[in-house]
């Protein structure tokens, strides 16, 4: 055991030449710029030294990162690894510098911004079933997000920003929370995690009626037979409106100009109906006239 001790402590006093890796710190002002990847970290360098020092370093005990300063948008994304050597020499305690084995550091920053963009409802989501309507207007609150982080990746975000329902099918007046999901989220902060979206929604109430239509441009003289000789148009009201709807306004005019050789038809069209009535079907869609 003494024999090991002392001579381990010889070995520790010799002067060793050899490869190693050594840490980096990138220094930069975090209000204005911002890595868009991970920095590396350490590079491997040449070095020569005591055997203290080098197991000193490999424990890393009170090793000093060579720092790296970035004072300004880097017009490019790398840097030589000789471009180091200063900083690695003023780090290195007790050890020489012999040459620096990595060839290049590669980074990536971006300019650090900030966007405020709308809020907005995703178009073409069906957010009621065919019983129901949405009232008014979609309401959502807040009514904008601010993202901060790389331009780049900022800058890819829509504009405005659409929100998905998680909710389908809303069969009442609703205030909903809506997460904010977007990509990057480990790189680009928003201001808020959700908003919330007010639906006004209300009960719809089929119904139909018989109409009797009105022949127009009729040759004179020319006596007419309609196969069938009515027509019902189906429709939908709001549940609360249904005392006030006007059914008398309804007309469904069939028009002689446009008359159909082929199958003898007439097509009727709806020309006037109550204000209020919703998801209007005329049937059938077409009358077989016959001179009488």
């Amino acid at each position: 055991m003494a024999a090991s001790t002392f001579w381990l402590l010889n070995a520790l006093n010799k002067s060793y030449n050899t490869q190693t890796t050594y840490p980096i710190r990138f220094v930069y002002d975090e209000e204005e710029l911002i890595p868009i990847k991970p920095l590396p970290e350490e590079i491997t360098i040449n070095v020569t030294g005591k055997g203290w020092k080098l197991l000193r370093k490999s424990l890393m005990l009170e090793v000093q990162p060579a720092e790296v300063y970035i004072r300004n948008m880097p017009r490019n994304n790398y840097l030589l690894g000789s471009a180091l050597r200063p900083a690695l020499v003023n780090a290195l305690d007790g050890l020489q510098l012999n040459f620096v084995v990595t060839d290049t550091i590669y980074f990536n920053f971006n300019q650090k911004v900030e966007k405020r963009v709308a809020l907005r409802l995703a178009p073409n989501q069906r957010l009621t079933d065919n019983q129901h309507v949405v009232i008014g207007r979609v309401s959502i609150k807040p009514d904008s997000i601010t993202f901060t982080g790389p331009s780049t990746l900022v800058e890819s975000l829509p504009d405005p920003f659409l929100l998905q329902l998680p909710t389908q099918s809303l069969t009442e007046p609703s205030k909903i929370p809506v997460p904010i999901n977007y990509d990057y989220k480990s790189l680009v902060k928003a201001d808020i995690e959700r908003a919330e979206v007010s639906v006004n929604v209300r009960s719809l109430v089929p119904e139909e009626r018989q109409v009797l239509p009105e022949l127009v441009n009729v040759p004179e003289g020319m006596l007419l037979n309609l196969r069938p000789p009515i027509v019902v148009v189906r429709y939908q009201v709001l549940q609360d409106s249904v005392p006030l709807l006007n059914r008398e306004a309804f007309k469904v005019v069939l028009d002689y100009n446009r008359y159909n050789p082929i199958d003898s038809t007439l097509v009727p069209e709806l020309v006037q109906q109550p204000r209020g009535i919703r998801n209007v079907q005329v049937w059938p869609n077409r009358i077989k006239i016959s001179r009488r």
